[in-house]
């Protein structure tokens, strides 16, 4: 897996300084547990970071804080996601920053149906932030054109898509904002699974796909 699209530098540095809502971070963090080339860009922010905090007058944090933000800032390139042999081999699982809100593995996942071919599973509570769901589309679906009234922050976690941006396969994010038209196709072969937050409803292009919006529940 060496993943081509990434994050959005503003969106790098707001994640770097945890300024990013919940449900845009989850899916963030399971771009960077596939991506090496953003967990790198993230370790240059963090160390940007740790310099913009260092320049700070020290009588703006109480005592002792500023240290310990300095202290945490050094330690994030040196950890690592802990991830057991067995999440390696096993296809199965879920990248681990998915696990606490929708389990451990693919195969228990409560699908609903959203709209032919389109499948949704939701959190097992709110996430603050926005909506962030996993959604299964079949191979070869065409989704309505549409953007969002907010952003939209999506990441590949099996199959493939095709846009006006390119070719999404496994571990590819795609960050956009509500100015962005897009029709995804998915490839054909196997179901494209990916995990998206959003924090306002889809706005669909076509007249159609607008009548039926309140049906699909996106």
């Amino acid at each position: 897996m060496k993943p081509t699209h990434h994050l959005d530098i503003t969106s790098l540095m707001s994640h770097s300084a945890g300024g990013m809502p919940s449900a845009f971070a989850i899916v963030a963090a399971t771009h960077l547990s596939l991506c090496p080339h953003c967990r790198l860009e993230l370790d240059h922010a963090d160390r940007i970071g740790g310099v913009l905090l260092d320049k700070q007058e020290p009588a703006m944090l109480r005592a002792g804080a500023r240290e310990m933000i300095l202290d945490r800032i050094k330690s994030l390139s040196l950890e690592q996601p802990e991830i057991h042999a067995q999440d390696v081999c096993d296809l199965d699982a879920l990248p681990l920053p998915l696990r606490p809100y929708f389990g451990e593995t693919y195969s228990q996942l409560a699908w609903r149906f959203v709209a032919p071919g389109i499948h949704r599973a939701t959190t097992h509570e709110a996430v603050a932030g926005g909506d962030l769901m996993l959604l299964r589309v079949a191979p070869g679906k065409s989704i309505p054109e549409h953007t969002h009234g907010g952003n939209e922050m999506t990441c590949i976690l099996r199959g493939a898509y095709d846009d006006l941006l390119g070719h999404f396969g496994p571990g590819d994010l795609a960050d956009l904002d509500g100015e962005t038209f897009h029709q995804p196709v998915t490839s054909p072969g196997s179901p494209c699974i990916c995990v998206a937050a959003t924090d306002a409803p889809l706005r669909f292009k076509g007249w159609f796909a607008r009548t039926l919006q309140p049906l699909f529940g996106l």
